[in-house]
């Protein structure tokens, strides 16, 4: 296991929030800033879906992502493209090392099998939010619904695959203060949802808070290893830089 030990972004803050365990939380962040995600716990997961903020149609797009590069998680180095073969953020820094892009988020009957009912007129805001809700009334805000909701990218959740194939969660990677360091390579809007993965197996509900930092980070240079990791991501990037060219 690996904590944080590189302290405070390399620039100057833009913003900071704290999302609590379970909530919600949406926002544009720009080509060029990077977005700090910190499980100060070591026991959270953040849901994110990202859209092109000036054409929301498109996405981020997990299978070209994971098949450009020969991969079936996220980590240092790798780049979220999307459906337009265009790098929309990558990852500079990681000290976790692992992220889910497969299994999807919570639903609403899968919480109300496993926990029971959480309302918020006995539990305020320690109630259940599926990450599908979350997703829902974010989206809402925007302009977006059920139709826009796709594969997400789960940060700091590792999955294990057995002999016959099944999925399976694993905590022993996780530790307080892990991070990832996204910089956004487009102007795009970042849904985000901090409830308890859906193979979590833990049998209480106990999402945890999740810290987002936002700094300028500038763009990606002609020696960056995201750029560099594979060829599809050299071209992914190319198409990204014509876009804004145009």
């Amino acid at each position: 296991m690996t904590t944080n030990t590189m302290g405070t972004p390399p620039g100057p803050v833009l913003w900071e929030e704290t999302i609590p365990g379970g909530c919600h939380w949406s926002g544009v962040v720009r080509r060029g800033v990077g977005l700090r995600i910190t499980d100060t716990l070591g026991t959270g997961n953040l849901a994110m879906l990202i859209f092109n903020f000036e054409e929301k149609s498109e996405r981020y797009n997990m299978p070209d992502t994971l098949k450009s590069q020969h991969t079936a998680y996220l980590s240092k180095g790798r780049v979220l493209m999307t459906d337009m073969g265009r790098a929309i953020a990558s990852i500079v820094e990681d000290t976790a090392g692992w992220h889910d892009t497969v299994a999807g988020v919570s639903h609403d009957d899968q919480l109300l099998e496993r926990f029971g009912v959480r309302r918020f007129q006995e539990h305020r805001n320690d109630m259940q939010r599926s990450g599908r809700e979350g997703f829902l009334k974010e989206l809402g805000r925007w302009g977006l619904g059920r139709r826009d909701l796709h594969a997400n990218v789960n940060w700091f959740t590792k999955l294990v695959a057995d002999d016959d194939g099944g999925l399976h969660f694993d905590a022993a990677h996780r530790a307080p203060g892990q991070f990832v360091d996204l910089r956004f390579d487009m102007h795009a809007l970042v849904i985000v949802s901090a409830a308890m993965h859906p193979l979590d197996p833990r049998t209480t509900w106990a999402p945890s808070p999740i810290a987002l930092t936002a700094w300028r980070c500038g763009l990606a240079p002609v020696d960056d290893l995201c750029r560099n990791f594979r060829g599809e991501n050299r071209r992914a990037f190319e198409n990204t830089e014509r876009y804004f060219a145009a």
